[in-house]
């Protein structure tokens, strides 16, 4: 997914989709799940040079991205529609609100309860045994860039550093994730929940364990029968409710939460063995998956109003 946050923002990628050829670039390549140049040319009727140039406005916006395929000749480049969703933003009413920005690890959760099949890793090697909880609580546990279990949670301690005397007004959490299946499973729905201070905000379905094609940023030595990439979530809860990817999922909101610079914020994953789809949780961070990142998270906020003034004493 990716999300513009503003229409300024967006120029760019509205440019890049100004385009007939570039749109039809983009729907062939969904249809055959990524193809190489030369394969992509001759279906368009078009040169190589033409679509080099169109490929490069799709990439630098970050709708298509390139990796290098071997074959009998060579090193060839295969495209590839790196999203799923394109989220806009068009009412700004938080946008001229201070942010505080942050990202957490994803082995970086304070409390957890987990079902294998399970595991952790760091870039450079697993940590631990895979599908044995008790290494969820290894001292390496920090280090970790991806986790994976079938039923349980993570929780996530937010850091709230907002100026003194802010409240906030709205927490946008952004992260890559996907469902967890006995090795990869492309159709394996996973009801995945998502809970703020333990108040249950909604969930979002999982479609799958993705395995069909390998993640873009996972090391070499990565399996290729595990968990491959996930699909990126954007979480906002203000005012109003609760969203995902821009659709209202609940009307659970920071309305009569208080939450201020004083408040601890508690973010749990969970799938709960009570879920209709109880299809596990992988949580992708920066190393793995097609996203690169950790678990990000926004903190807007505002001054907060001024106490009222203690009353004077009767002389």
């Amino acid at each position: 997914m990716l999300h513009i946050k503003s229409l300024d923002d967006g120029l760019e990628l509205f440019k890049a989709l100004g385009s007939e050829i570039r749109v039809t670039i983009i729907k062939t390549l969904l249809a055959n799940q990524g193809m190489n140049m030369n394969e992509l040319a001759s279906s368009l009727n078009i040169t190589n040079g033409a679509l080099t140039s169109h490929i490069k406005k799709l990439e630098d916006c970050g709708i298509v991205t390139i990796s290098s395929e071997s074959s009998g000749h060579g090193n060839e480049k295969r495209c590839s529609v790196h999203l799923d969703k394109i989220l806009i933003d068009v009412d700004t009413m938080y946008a001229s609100h201070s942010l505080y920005e942050t990202d957490i690890k994803v082995g970086q959760y304070c409390d957890y309860y987990v079902f294998p099949t399970c595991g952790l890793a760091a870039v450079d090697a697993l940590i631990g045994e895979v599908d044995n909880p008790r290494y969820f609580a290894h001292p390496d546990r920090i280090k970790a860039d991806i986790l994976w279990f079938t039923k349980g949670y993570v929780e996530y301690i937010i850091p709230n550093f907002i100026p003194t005397f802010s409240k906030i007004d709205q927490i946008t959490i952004s992260a890559e994730l996907g469902s967890e299946a006995p090795g990869t499973n492309n159709f394996w729905p996973s009801d995945i929940h998502f809970y703020l201070n333990d108040i249950c905000l909604g969930c979002w379905t999982s479609p799958g364990d993705f395995g069909d094609v390998r993640g873009i940023f996972n090391p070499a030595w990565w399996f290729s029968n595990w968990n491959q990439y996930g699909l990126l979530k954007l979480i906002v809860i203000n005012g109003q409710g609760t969203y995902i990817d821009g659709v209202k999922i609940s009307d659970v909101s920071l309305q009569g939460m208080n939450l201020d610079y004083t408040s601890q914020l508690k973010l749990k994953f969970a799938v709960p063995e009570t879920a209709r789809h109880v299809g596990g949780l992988t949580i992708f961070g920066s190393g793995f998956g097609n996203y690169n990142q950790d678990i990000r998270v926004g903190i807007n906020y505002s001054p907060m109003s001024p106490p009222d003034s203690p009353a004077c004493p009767v002389p």
